[in-house]
């Protein structure tokens, strides 16, 4: 079954740009990749997008793959250097020892069939780190404006990893306080166009999200704007 990243050109590309200033919340998101990654590890980026995480670490000599079905987006990837596939389903099966997805199963129709790819090229102990947008309280104009088709609550999450086959380490809710700020955000630009207001972003990021991820060792299991879940593919089983 061929599943790419989002299924085709993106419309969001405006959003990304501005998100890439976002430098506490990339930083934040750039460690929960490190803290797992070990030499000689093969790992993916799936839906690697502007090449936001993937390009810091191919330069250091990670050896990653990104996928992202964009054409432009795709070409951008292998201009800058990094290894670029538009279809998961293009790489080798049980080739893979980390995978990674930073807001991308959101865009997908078939999640389910997207998360069964993805543990097929794990090897066995190999690891997927998924990072989503959470409760469809929160579905706002700028989820429409790039695409989601849904935000995701743990027990749904947890579900469809289970039934790709992989077992759930970990899922928490992250960025507490941005549950509250998104939730003003749909309530006060209800009539918007879904852009990022650069400014409130830089704000944000430099003053509440620092204090959001303090908040969050207490809130984790209740509350948060995303979710984030990692799990491992067993071992294969003698026979």
């Amino acid at each position: 079954m061929s599943v790419a990243a989002s299924g085709g050109d993106y419309t969001g590309v405006d959003n990304l740009e501005v998100m890439a200033e976002a430098e506490n919340y990339n930083r934040f998101l750039l460690g929960l990749v490190t803290r797992h990654l070990k030499p000689g590890m093969r790992v993916a980026d799936f839906g690697a997008g502007t090449g936001t995480f993937a390009l810091p670490l191919n330069r250091q000599g990670v050896d990653i793959v990104a996928i992202e079905p964009d054409a432009a987006l795709h070409a951008r990837l292998r201009q800058a250097g990094v290894k670029a596939q538009r279809d998961a389903a293009t790489l080798a099966d049980a080739s893979l020892d980390f995978i990674y997805t930073f807001n991308v199963l959101e865009h997908i129709a078939d999640d389910g069939a997207a998360v069964r790819t993805l543990s097929g090229k794990l090897k066995p102990d190999g690891r997927l780190l998924i990072y989503v947008p959470a409760f469809q309280l929160l579905f706002t104009q700028m989820d429409h404006k790039v695409g989601h088709l849904r935000r995701y609550r743990r027990g749904g999450l947890r579900a469809l990893v289970r039934g790709a086959g992989l077992a759930v380490d970990d899922v928490r809710y992250v960025d507490s306080l941005g549950f509250f700020a998104t939730l003003a955000y749909r309530v006060l630009k209800s009539n918007g166009d879904g852009s990022i207001d650069r400014r409130a972003l830089r704000l944000y990021d430099r003053l509440i999200f620092p204090l959001s991820r303090t908040l969050d060792r207490l809130l984790s299991r209740s509350l948060g704007k995303n979710l984030l879940l990692l799990a491992t593919k067993p071992a294969a089983t003698p026979r």
